[in-house]
């Protein structure tokens, strides 16, 4: 009995140590917990390709641990022209093979990206039809989530037609200037007036403050037209994508942390600006935990190491 029990212990020790060695960072995953948890991911759709697959598959190996209530899913799903229809082959090639981990099978809800709006905007919404975890009710919209005592509240919002330089280029964006982006901000606007969550965050495309080498004029018309609306109701954060980098930013007269969310896919370089408290090159995704006390955001690499938190508390 000795002998057999010897053996179970044996067998429980390299059980544990594979499990080890196959996810590093399950520690730091487990102290991510919180009554809400959700995935952040954006700029995917390579086909499975520059670290796309192996992100999903951490991805999933997070959800695992902390649990998810849905993925935030900030825009450029599909690189490089959108996609054509809702049964486009697209969806299987950059979309449902590569989120197969049967964690991901939750809710998604995406904004539209440049990238979407080079293709057939609608389609991205009519797939809400055809698959059971894509939940995109309109081009922008805001969910309330609740659990153990904590609220919050993400709102949604469509920058491509907020932006002049999508206007204005017809031929490549066609849909842009079809969206009526006063009625837009006038939304936004109402929507975080009658916020009573503990926490309010803004999920968006493109940055309203950001390091990078894309039109000066992308952020300057969302620092005019959208960031004055943030600031006057107080949101906490405003969570983006667009550049391919992690980004966290705190400037002069706002309170809200700006944050700039990796690929999930193909990464670029980055650099600091007035108002970084961090960056890095690296791809990955993000996890969003909301306690009653606090709001963080964990910045993890493809391999899932956190390499930075953003925090804001009580």
């Amino acid at each position: 009995m000795k002998a057999l029990r010897n053996i179970i212990a044996a067998a429980a020790a390299m059980a544990t140590a594979l499990a080890a060695t196959a996810q590093p960072h399950a520690e730091q995953w487990k102290r991510m917990k919180a009554p809400l948890t959700m995935i952040v991911a954006n700029d995917l759709g390579r086909n499975g390709y520059y670290d796309q697959k192996p992100i999903a598959e951490t991805m999933g190996l997070v959800v695992e641990v902390v649990g998810s209530e849905c993925v935030v899913a900030v825009g450029d799903i599909h690189h490089f022209d959108g996609v054509e229809s809702a049964s486009d082959p697209l969806w299987l090639t950059n979309f449902e093979l590569i989120y197969s981990h049967p964690e991901l099978m939750i809710p998604w809800l995406p904004v539209l990206g440049n990238h979407e709006y080079r293709g057939n905007t609608q389609a991205v919404l009519d797939y809400t039809h055809v698959s059971r975890r894509w939940a995109m009710p309109a081009r922008y919209y805001t969910r309330v989530f609740a659990s153990g005592g904590v609220s919050l509240r993400i709102v949604f919002v469509d920058t491509t037609p907020l932006i002049d330089k999508y206007r204005a280029d017809r031929l490549t964006y066609p849909d842009a200037a079809a969206q009526d982006a006063d009625r837009q901000l006038a939304w936004l606007d109402s929507v975080l007036t009658a916020a009573g969550e503990d926490w309010v965050v803004v999920a968006g495309h493109h940055p309203i403050y950001a390091q990078t080498s894309k039109a000066d004029s992308e952020r300057a018309d969302m620092q005019a037209r959208v960031d004055p609306i943030l600031r006057r109701h107080k949101v906490d954060m405003y969570v983006c994508g667009h550049i391919h980098n992690f980004q966290h930013l705190r400037v002069p007269g706002s309170d809200i942390d700006y944050v700039v969310n990796s690929a999930g896919s193909l990464s670029r370089k980055v650099s600091t600006v007035e108002g970084t408290v961090f960056a890095s090159p690296l791809p990955g995704f993000a996890v969003l935990a909301a306690s009653r006390e606090r709001l963080r955001m964990y910045l993890l690499d493809k391999d899932g190491a956190v390499l930075h938190t953003v925090e804001r508390s009580r």
